[in-house]
């Protein structure tokens, strides 16, 4: 007999409820119980999907250890962000907003790969098999190894897997595939767990590298459960403004390698192009000779970058003057106007504040803020900085300027695009060699960078 029951799940965690909550027991979220109505079967064996195994447990210093190759996927920014390519059997979620291009990508990066003699399946859920012809023609992503199918049944996706066994499949998108037994709409959070929960059985067990396309909530988070991100090995997001050409693909997970690395790509009309070189891209339409803006040096990963800087201040006309920054915390902004205030007796209480990085970019490290300090400051004195300065470091609640990490690699990416100063944090200049050609000036507090790059 078939029995239907009404269930509330969260949308955060995946907390299962006989009855609605307006706040979730599990996560306490609000608002995020959604009611669902399954058939519950009787069955026997494996019900949920997940992988199962009778063996014995070992102790960890017996088990062997074999290293198996990774797949490298044709695209470098890609293998970056990865940890040097696709691990065999890896289950990984891509998201980010609609129109972004994670189908672009995935479909790129299924050309690349078949080209190298692994065989790809791409399973398209919201567009036809002509559709996605005619994107691979604009994209030249054609190639005799790569399979495409339009299909949402996860029983009918299963089969093709077992017919073709692929070395390479992508998902488009984990929110359009069904269960028939489960009897929710497709994306809803019983389908979403199930059906995750069935790609990770045969990605472990056969040995299928998969690629999940996950949608997003207008929060910019994934949407379905939380359990999503906890269930895959590796969640990438994919950001860019719409305004910008630009593309940035970030790891927030990665069971096989580093989340801090990035990738940078240019969407164009033959697709995403990988960037080599982002600092010569950012800073070749920098204004030269005007206040409040500097070049900042960043680290993306083991990438160095170069980024341009720029504050804005302007006389306020509301009884509370207005604190944007894009690109940067504006909470660290408000900081360091703070400090600015307290420490070099600038009055900035009666003046808006506005903050950008030039290029679409996102740098969430502190190392940024003395360049902040010192664009602000350049601004409201209406003073130019020198073209050929570079500027990085912290910035304490004191005035003073605190070390950073890697600042060879941040002189040596300044050097290389032919600035002749860089002004960093003294302590930050020990236990390297310089490289020739560049001058290098330390300081101690925000007074001496403003002196030294204001003069």
């Amino acid at each position: 007999m078939v029995k239907v029951k009404t269930k509330f799940f969260c949308t955060e965690c995946g907390y299962e409820s006989p009855k609605w909550y307006g706040k979730c027991p599990g996560c306490g979220s609000w608002n995020s119980m959604v009611e669902e109505t399954e058939k519950v079967v009787k069955t026997q064996g494996m019900s949920s999907g997940l992988f199962h195994t009778k063996e014995k447990p070992l102790p960890i210093i017996n088990i062997e250890s074999d290293k198996e190759p990774r797949i490298v996927t044709g695209i470098g920014e890609l293998n970056r962000v990865l940890g040097g390519g696709v691990v065999p059997g890896s289950l990984v979620l891509v998201g980010g907003d609609p129109g972004i291009g994670k189908s672009t990508l995935l479909l790129q990066t299924s050309h690349e790969m078949a080209k190298e003699g692994l065989r790809v399946l791409y399973i398209s859920g919201e567009e036809s098999i002509r559709q996605t012809k005619l994107r691979a023609e604009r994209l030249g992503a054609l190639s005799p190894e790569l399979y495409v199918l339009c299909e949402s049944d996860m029983e009918s996706i299963e089969a093709s897997i077992d017919d073709l066994k692929p070395d390479f499949l992508v998902i488009d998108s984990i929110q359009t595939v069904y269960l028939p037994e489960v009897t929710s709409a497709p994306g809803s959070v019983s389908q979403v767990r199930e059906c995750t929960a069935r790609f990770m059985r045969i990605a472990k067990g056969q040995g299928i590298a998969t690629v999940l396309v996950g949608h997003v909530t207008k929060e910019g988070a994934i949407a379905g459960p939380r359990l999503l991100e906890h269930m895959v090995d590796c969640v990438l997001y994919f950001e860019g403004e719409r305004h910008h050409s630009y593309r940035l693909l970030r790891a927030v997970k990665n069971r096989f390698g580093s989340t801090n690395e990035i990738g940078i790509f240019e969407m164009n009309e033959s697709g995403l192009t990988e960037v080599i070189n982002p600092s010569e891209l950012f800073l070749s339409e920098r204004p030269l000779g005007v206040s409040g803006s500097t070049v900042v040096a960043s680290m993306e990963g083991t990438r160095p970058m170069l980024v341009e800087l720029q504050a804005l201040i302007a006389a306020t006309h509301f009884p509370s003057p207005r604190r944007m920054a894009t690109g940067v915390d504006h909470h660290r902004m408000g900081l360091i106007i703070a400090v600015l205030e307290k420490r070099m007796g600038m009055f900035l209480q009666n003046q808006d504040a506005y903050v950008n990085l030039a290029g679409g970019v996102k740098l969430d490290e502190p190392a940024v803020d003395l360049a902040i300090a010192v664009s602000i400051a350049s601004s409201f004195r209406d003073l130019p900085t020198k073209p050929d300065d570079v500027i990085f470091g912290e910035v304490g609640l004191t005035g003073e300027v605190r070390a950073v990490s890697r600042a060879e690699q941040r002189v040596r990416e300044a050097a290389k695009l032919g600035f002749k100063r860089v002004i960093l944090p003294e302590k930050s200049m020990k236990g390297w060699q310089s490289p020739s050609g560049i001058q290098l000036i330390g300081v101690n507090t925000v007074a001496d960078a403003l002196t030294v790059a204001l003069d």
